[in-house]
């Protein structure tokens, strides 16, 4: 079976997919020759799901978001397929992406202090959205940025209409950048560390505010995010990358009752549990870097972390299927690419034809 088709295998379990990736494969041609930074993901995307992308900085999760809708510079080779509801996105033209950009596809931007103009109110800034893609009235959009304002959860948004981004808090920012994101009512949001250097409370707040859009508006969202937290607290299903690669995807309370993958099990034995790390016991840390590749070898390239990997492992790249568990049925939407992957706990019970 092929990387396509175990794809659309998985997809099958959550409905017809609004987003559909297909072997979608990114390069960068720099001074030092070409650099691998996605290669060859697949992933559907729902109505209506949340969706988390998990890995560690230089996994290439924001490289991936930003090749959707074709936001990367010009030094970047992109290929594969984007579909949009069926529209192909991957080499279309620049007109059309511009339509997509903000209406249908939708982000939220790291570092909302650096993605908001700083001379021009937060109003004026979501009004511009409006005025572009929704033909408004500069009235009718400082209106309706208001009525955005308060749907995110600041308080007094007539008033805040006319701040500027100095003049809030980093949560209310943050919210500001959720507020012209779905200004336009897009099909799919991407939140690119939306919690990023917020504190504990204010992360709660902003992933309720997500919870909400997709209850209310129905909006598919892809979280990327380094903190499994994030990913247990607000996702359906979570997709794991390690060097430009999809390592493991299933289901969120799959994956975090039994990892397959052992760069899954790594990053879960790296984080902190309430009660459990208290005093001087240490967090587990997996071994080395991520690394920067050239080129994508044909092997596993989690192999020189890993402590069960061996010479298949330094041979060939693993693909992306269905573990084997001996279970009578196996867990179709949980996939790994391992050729050793973690053993099935003996306390886990084993699945049964209904």
């Amino acid at each position: 079976m092929t990387t396509v088709e175990r794809a659309a295998a998985a997809s099958s379990a959550v409905g017809t997919p609004v987003l559909e990736v297909r072997d979608l494969s990114v390069t960068f041609t720099t001074e030092g020759g070409t650099v691998s930074a996605v290669d060859r993901v697949s992933l559907d995307l729902a109505s209506g799901e949340i969706v988390g992308m998990v890995g560690e900085s230089g996994c290439g999760k924001s490289v991936t978001a930003m090749s959707i809708a074709g936001l990367l510079p010009d030094s970047a080779r992109i290929s594969g397929s984007v579909r949009l509801e069926g529209t192909e996105l991957v080499g279309a033209r620049e007109s059309v992406l511009r339509r997509v950009r903000g209406k249908e596809i939708a982000y939220i931007f790291q570092e909302p202090m650096t993605s908001l103009n700083p001379v021009l109110t937060v109003g004026r800034q979501i009004g511009e959205v409006l005025q572009v893609h929704e033909r408004m009235s500069r009235r009718a959009a400082r209106a309706r940025a208001v009525e955005l304002l308060s749907l995110v959860g600041i308080p007094s948004a007539a008033k805040r209409v006319d701040n500027y981004p100095h003049q809030l808090s980093g949560g209310m920012r943050q919210r500001v950048m959720i507020a012209m994101a779905v200004a336009c009512g897009p099909k799919v949001l991407v939140a690119d560390e939306p919690t990023t250097a917020l504190d504990v409370t204010v992360q709660a707040g902003i992933l309720q505010v997500l919870r909400d859009l997709r209850d209310r508006l129905g909006t598919t969202i892809l979280v990327i995010t380094h903190d499994l937290g994030v990913i247990a607290d607000i996702a359906d299903r979570v997709v794991v990358m390690y060097a430009g690669r999809v390592v493991e995807r299933a289901q969120v309370t799959d994956l975090f009752a039994h990892p397959y993958h052992r760069y899954t099990a790594g990053l879960l034995a790296a984080s902190p549990t309430p009660g459990k790390h208290a005093g001087t016991e240490r967090l587990q840390e997996i071994p080395g870097l991520v690394p920067v590749l050239s080129t994508q070898p044909d092997a596993c390239t989690f192999a020189d972390r890993c402590p069960a990997a061996d010479e298949q492992c330094l041979d060939s790249a693993p693909p992306l299927e269905v573990v084997r568990t001996g279970s009578a049925v196996p867990v179709t939407d949980h996939l790994a690419a391992c050729w050793h992957p973690c053993p099935t706990p003996r306390t886990q019970p084993q699945e049964t034809t209904a």
